[in-house]
């Protein structure tokens, strides 16, 4: 917005230039305003279900959607209603009716408003056929739930989800874990829907979750764990990175799959900043803001300037188009990791959204992880 002094320019200087002083005045007491808003949104673990896309046509073979971007992205979604979750496979045609695809799983879908969701299973791993139990974990704040999913392994797979998510979106991956004889243990953390909420309402961005990740870890240890293998996504990353450099346990971590890692707190705000439409300017304000009511230091987690303590051999998966963490900081990280004395490895993954990697392409991404961990992981 430009402000415009009434009148022009005249001899009365001094008007003109408290004019102008109040106009930038109102200008930054906005920006504030709007800067302050942006990190109370950051920090919110209230989570806005919305139902952006719309079925036209279903049966049992197949479903058509009006067309958008997310509709056409490649590989297998789920398809989430009000009442409903349903398995969709490839694109079968595209034409001016909409975007045909198959219907691989799942009750057929009502015409009316609907969902792409990356998580195509519900609701625990029993959906995805394997055994597992509901444990507590005894975190710092009370007890917090986590699906064990036995193996015959003494190195143990710990799940973590990212901001907003939930424990689902490990449902992907894990048949590829379990065929490798590795228990896993999907947590959840601090503000999730059936843990324990922060003292202050907040998420911590990983500055406090970690030590609920630590509780996961001790507790794989009292459970027969001798060495640990992290599974994060998103935010996920960002916890382990915290853990890696905090925790007494880092050392047991052996390897790390992360899928679309958010290495870059001040990048990712930029980037989320833009989807709104919002000056670059204003994410210095927001994350001011976010230091004063959690405490963070965002030069924390910038992993390629401030690496964490322990650096395990990291397989990275991310997508090129990701418009909530953009992969730029990844390759910067992926590109350091030698003179970091961090291994990683970055494969990129074209034409997906969000931790939508394994959606593109199940079999190719499960290849990854599994072929990773049989040449880092020892047996």
């Amino acid at each position: 917005m430009r402000e415009r002094a009434v009148g022009g320019i005249d001899h009365r200087h001094g008007l003109v230039a408290a004019g102008v002083g109040a106009g930038l005045g109102m200008l930054g007491a906005g920006a504030l305003g709007i800067g302050r808003h942006y990190a109370t949104v950051l920090l919110d673990p209230a989570r806005v279900v919305a139902y952006p896309e719309r079925v036209l046509h279903a049966d049992p073979a197949g479903v058509t959607l009006a067309t958008s971007r997310l509709v056409r992205q490649p590989g297998v979604w789920g398809l989430r209603w009000d009442q409903g979750l349903a398995v969709m496979g490839p694109i079968l045609r595209e034409d001016r009716r909409g975007v045909h695809r198959a219907l691989l799983e799942g009750p057929v879908p009502p015409e009316g408003p609907a969902v792409i969701d990356a998580g195509p299973f519900d609701p625990d791993p029993g959906a995805r056929g394997l055994p597992f139990t509901e444990v507590d974990l005894p975190t710092p704040l009370g007890p917090a739930p986590a699906w064990h999913v036995p193996g015959d392994r003494d190195t143990w797979v710990i799940a973590v989800h990212g901001r907003g998510g939930r424990r689902r979106e490990a449902l992907r991956v894990l048949p590829a874990l379990h065929r490798l004889g590795l228990p896993v243990l999907v947590i959840s953390y601090r503000n999730d829907d059936e843990a324990p909420a922060s003292p202050d309402g907040h998420f911590h961005l990983g500055d406090s979750e970690w030590e609920d990740m630590e509780a996961a870890v001790r507790w794989a240890q009292e459970h027969g764990a001798r060495r640990i293998v992290v599974a994060a996504w998103s935010m996920g990353a960002a916890i382990t990175g915290a853990f890696l450099d905090r925790s007494a346990a880092a050392g047991l971590v052996v390897a790390q799959v992360w899928d679309a890692p958010l290495v870059d707190w001040r990048a990712t705000l930029r980037r989320q900043a833009r989807n709104r439409l919002l000056p670059p300017q204003l994410v210095p304000i927001a994350t001011v803001s976010a230091r004063r009511r959690i405490g963070i230091d965002f030069d924390d987690f910038d992993l390629r300037r401030h690496p964490p303590a322990h650096r395990p051999p990291t397989l990275i998966v991310h997508s090129t188009p990701d418009t909530a963490v953009p992969i730029g900081p990844t390759r910067a990280l992926a590109a350091a990791g030698s003179e970091l004395g961090w291994p990683i490895r970055l494969v990129e993954v074209a034409g997906v959204e969000h931790t939508a990697s394994w959606n593109a392409d199940p079999e190719y991404y499960e290849h990854l992880v599994t072929t990773f961990l049989e040449d880092t992981v020892p047996r």
